[in-house]
């Protein structure tokens, strides 16, 4: 079995054109599968900036682990929130970062550092790739013994790019069955039709997830 994505193995993230539409794909499956925006697990906002031609990523849990990640033609940036590893700025006596985690972020994702939306006070892990590097990179960072002390296992599984991932997340959090044919198909970025959304949920308003489909940027049929 293949080691899970973490800081400590990046080599499982895809490009950065494959880890954009990964996150595009899983926010259209929870806009499906989950009419309520605030019960989703992850989003994605394709004119987040349309400026600098930014557009965000994000996930919660509802229980306090979060990630945020940024898209452009910089690179890709995202940093992650584990609220109870033992790299959590909460777990030490003067609340901080953890050492390395933040230091080694390249210049050119300054403003990403700076959103006051992401929280950086609340960050275990930071993961980049600027569009000339061939891999993602993390800081050079000491960190505690465990299996995941920054939580970045996790957080990052369902970048993986595996459908089964999803359908697999899917069928537990939202108790039902998860069409595997039509998760595959969303994360191959099939046009989005009113046929295909309803093989994975009857109880849809086709107008309102029209909506969240141009807002993630998936294309629609």
């Amino acid at each position: 079995m293949a080691s899970p994505i973490s800081t400590r193995n990046l080599s499982r993230l895809g490009s950065l054109a494959t880890v954009e539409r990964v996150a595009q794909s899983i926010a259209v499956l929870d806009a499906i599968l989950s009419p309520e925006w605030d019960d989703r697990f992850f989003s994605f906002n394709a004119a987040w900036d349309p400026t600098n031609r930014e557009r965000m990523a994000s996930m919660r849990d509802g229980s306090g682990d979060e990630y945020f990640a940024i898209f452009s033609p910089t690179g890709g940036i995202l940093k992650g929130f584990a609220h109870d590893c033992p790299m959590s700025p909460w777990a030490a006596e003067e609340k901080r970062v953890w050492p390395g985690v933040l230091d080694e972020v390249p210049p050119a994702f300054a403003a990403f550092l700076d959103e006051p939306a992401f929280s950086m006070t609340d960050t275990t892990f930071c993961i980049w790739r600027t569009s000339e590097d061939s891999d993602w990179n993390c800081g050079c960072i000491d960190c505690p013994p465990g299996d995941d002390p920054d939580g970045s296992e996790d957080l990052l599984w369902m970048l993986d790019g595996d459908p089964l991932t999803y359908q697999t997340f899917a069928e537990e959090y939202y108790e039902r069955v998860v069409n595997r044919d039509a998760v595959r198909q969303i994360y191959d970025h099939t046009l989005l039709t009113e046929d295909l959304a309803r093989q994975l949920s009857h109880d849809l308003s086709w107008d309102a997830l029209k909506k969240d489909a141009l807002e993630i940027g998936y294309p629609i049929g």
